[in-house]
């Protein structure tokens, strides 16, 4: 099944060889978690600190249970500081 994988600032360079800007469509096994999805493209679960599916904020602690959906939208961004 097809999902829209965003990986914003420092995490882009996760997403699959090819990928022009911060997203693109991937096709994983019907079923997986949130959890799983980032975790086969190498992306370091401390490294996830605002993540979104279809818009909707995902806690740390659902993020393993949460099984993805044909056409969801999963957007992730890492810790940032500034000022």
């Amino acid at each position: 099944m097809k999902i829209t994988l965003k990986l914003f600032a420092s995490l882009g360079k996760f997403l699959p060889e090819g990928t022009t800007g911060n997203e693109t469509e991937i096709e994983i096994t019907k079923g997986y978690t949130l959890e799983q999805v980032l975790e086969e493209h190498g992306v370091p679960p401390e490294h996830c600190h605002l993540v979104l599916v279809n818009g909707h904020y995902v806690g740390p602690s659902e993020r393993a249970a949460m099984k993805m959906k044909e056409g969801d939208a999963l957007a992730v961004w890492p810790p940032v500081a500034g000022g």
